[in-house]
């Protein structure tokens, strides 16, 4: 770690209350800065420029997370939305940081941003080959522009931004509503909901054949982390694990985590998505030393526990209304 990069400093976290948000939070907090703000919606609107600046005033280093965000189902659906809400809270954001004077600003892109056709592994160098993919477009290039504007700011201004690549991320706390939701919760949501009701098939989208690859999102807080104190470049960095597995595995090993014995359908109406998605990621080990840590296996275990956690707390609490709710009427 940087010698004393946090100290003193007034740390703020866009999207600090999201999934990937909470878990970056929780790891600065333990390195101990002066503060760290979390703007709340919809108090703090990032899509409105007054609003960005009154965030961007609260900080010496600014990390924004905050998107629109969601899976295959939700992209086709929301386009439009995707691409406003990303493209103005994007620019509004690094333009309000650099009017504040911010020592160092974090923006997180996508690999969604990669051309629908990129060489495996993806190169940082690979990002201006081609166009995404149709569903990821919208959003992949909104977030995209964070680069462009990063490097424009840094040659004109002099400002200290970096833009980070993250490949799917996963883990506690991840978004299980099956209207937005990516891949892995999506799947464990789909075979503990089936193990539950006694479901002899479960349904899955496209023809497996795609593979992608997933971060822990412990993972990934760190290298965000590590990024903010040592990276001070404009050039893209993928922040990944290094592996790729085809959905029909991965589907396979959800199945087998969570008990499921019946049957799987797949709905090859429905899209693939990208066709392969696997990350170089020697780039981020080599400028600020990150290295995924978790394993795979033991990153989705994790996830389904606290997910089948969630659950039993979920029906606890709906027990116990229940029976507040018998006790009054019998009084």
């Amino acid at each position: 770690m940087a010698k004393n990069f946090w100290t003193g400093k007034r740390v703020v976290v866009t999207g600090g209350n999201g999934f990937l948000g909470k878990h970056l939070v929780a790891k600065i907090k333990k390195k101990k800065p002066k503060s760290i703000f979390v703007p709340k919606f919809p108090e703090y609107d990032l899509r409105k420029y007054e609003d960005c600046l009154k965030v961007a005033k609260k900080g010496d280093v600014i990390i924004h997370l905050a998107a629109n965000v969601g899976g295959i189902g939700y992209n086709r659906e929301f386009p439009a939305t995707l691409y406003d809400d990303n493209i103005l809270m994007g620019t509004y954001m690094m333009m309000a940081a650099r009017t504040a004077k911010v020592d160092k600003y974090v923006a997180l892109a996508t690999i969604c941003a990669y051309p629908k056709f990129t060489p495996v592994p993806f190169k940082e160098e690979n990002l201006w080959m081609g166009y995404p993919e149709e569903t990821n477009a919208p959003y992949g290039l909104a977030k995209k522009m964070q680069l462009v504007q990063s490097a424009a700011y840094r040659q004109q201004y002099g400002f200290n931004s970096i833009c980070l690549f993250p490949v799917n991320l996963y883990g506690p706390g991840d978004n299980f509503d099956p209207k937005s939701s990516h891949v892995i919760p999506a799947l464990i949501k789909k075979f503990i909901d089936a193990v539950e009701q006694n479901q002899k098939e479960v349904v899955v989208w496209g023809t497996g054949k795609a593979s992608r690859e997933f971060l822990y999102v412990e993972d990934a807080a760190e290298g965000i982390a590590k990024a903010a104190e040592k990276y001070n470049k404009s050039d893209p960095v993928n922040l990944g694990a290094g592996f790729e597995i085809t959905i029909k595995d991965l589907v396979k090993l959800i199945k087998k985590l969570t008990g499921f014995k019946g049957k799987i359908i797949w709905d090859k109406t429905k899209p693939d998505g990208q066709p392969r998605r696997m990350l170089d990621t020697s780039r981020a080990k080599k400028e600020f030393g990150f290295k995924s840590k978790t394993s795979f296996e033991e990153g989705l275990k994790e996830t389904i526990k606290w997910y089948e956690d969630e659950i039993n707390y979920k029906q606890q609490i709906t027990k116990s209304k229940q029976r507040e709710h018998k006790l009054q009427i019998s009084k």
